[in-house]
């Protein structure tokens, strides 16, 4: 099932975000110390450079690290640190080819609880506990996958109405707000750390 999604910013890549659950697991992956937009037109990038319209998760595993990484490191680069994000793509790959038979929606189809959902996206690689969080609370919010307790299991990041992270982003004006909560959450902490540093 299509959904609309606007994290790239960008037409074609959000088409492909939107249809493809590889693509999505791809951009919430890529996304990190880059802008948000960046990283989830990456999989659209890739998907280009591999000559696709789609992604395959059995493709991208098997594909010679060398090249993968060369692909990514193209200008203009998929990502900031192209070369280390390359393995970490074609390991996130692997793992759902091992677990899922490639297939990336396979992750939450069948769950019966947001606690599952958390754990098995933690298992990701690349996925640690605030990425498998946020990206739960994409899908409950964006993608359709809300098994009995998402929000709960989400944390801060699936709470009704907030404006915490990608999940939140529906078009330019919540992209605004996500920014101006991540900004003050940035100088709150660094206020702490001075006062701490007293």
């Amino acid at each position: 099932m299509d959904h609309t999604i606007r994290l790239a910013q960008q037409p074609e890549a959000d088409e492909l975000l939107g249809r493809s659950p590889l693509a999505a697991l791809i951009g919430m992956l890529l996304d990190q110390q880059i802008p948000m937009e960046w990283a989830f037109s990456g999989p659209y990038t890739i998907a280009q450079r591999l000559g696709r319209t789609d992604l395959d998760a059995h493709e991208i595993a098997a594909y010679d690290p060398d090249e993968f990484a060369a692909l990514l490191s193209a200008k203009p680069a998929v990502h900031r640190y192209p070369g280390s994000m390359a393995k970490r793509v074609q390991q996130l790959c692997q793992a759902l080819v091992d677990d899922y038979d490639g297939d990336a929606a396979a992750v939450w189809h069948d769950v019966t609880s947001g606690r599952e959902l958390l754990a098995r996206l933690n298992a990701l690689p690349g996925f640690g506990k605030q990425k498998a969080q946020i990206f739960l609370a994409l899908l409950g919010k964006q993608l359709g996958a809300t098994p009995e307790g998402w929000r709960e299991a989400a944390g801060p990041y699936g709470e009704e109405g907030g404006f915490r992270s990608v999940a939140d982003i529906t078009g330019p004006e919540s992209l605004d707000k996500v920014r101006a909560y991540k900004q003050a959450a940035k100088l709150a902490a660094k206020q702490a750390a001075k006062g701490a540093g007293k």
